[in-house]
């Protein structure tokens, strides 16, 4: 599959594994994949972010996926439906800081005793790809490239999902922005 990704789609996932091994993360998760591509530049999924406005939120969506890291990887609706059966994720995540230091729950190990040479992908990275390559198929592209991987990102439910539409940025926006109004089957 790889091979079937263009340069840009290349540069995403290279620099997710880069956001990975910066946060000490152990494996390369859908949240990387979505701060590599906001750090791109002049492809065609920046542009279409442009399009929706990105200019004024992306720094916004980078906070908003350290704050759902923070919480051990729980979105905004998760914490919400379990604040309704009254468990407080923002008191859970405080007392665990408090006792293991701040990022405990992150789910990353900055201790010096795990290094295996490279980081694997999680399910949900893994699953963004695929969806990407079946997005690709499906508009008749002969190419992966990020545009691809941010629709898959979009249709996907989960923390990058959530912290772009938080800013109007769906599945549907981005195909409308990049297709013209046909839509992009997810599969």
């Amino acid at each position: 599959m790889f091979e079937r990704f263009t340069k840009d789609a290349r540069a995403v996932v290279t620099g997710a594994v880069e956001h990975a091994e910066r946060g000490g993360g152990r494996t390369v998760d859908a949240e990387h994949l979505l701060l590599a591509l906001l750090d791109r530049e002049g492809s065609r999924a920046s542009f279409a972010l442009a399009a929706l406005g990105g200019g004024q939120w992306l720094e916004s969506v980078r906070e908003a996926l350290g704050e759902a890291r923070r919480r051990g990887g729980l979105s905004q609706a998760e914490a919400d439906a379990l604040a309704g059966l009254g468990i407080d994720v923002g008191e859970v995540v405080a007392r665990v800081e408090e006792v293991h230091g701040v990022g405990a729950m992150s789910g990353d190990r900055k201790d010096k005793g795990w290094w295996s040479g490279h980081r694997s992908f999680s399910r949900a990275a893994k699953d963004v790809l695929e969806r990407a390559l079946r997005i690709a198929v499906a508009q008749r592209d002969r190419h992966i490239g990020d545009e691809h991987i941010l629709l898959a990102l979009t249709a996907r439910p989960g923390v990058p999902a959530e912290a772009l539409a938080d800013h109007g940025v769906t599945h549907e926006s981005v195909t409308r922005v990049l297709y013209g109004g046909g839509e992009a089957k997810a599969g």
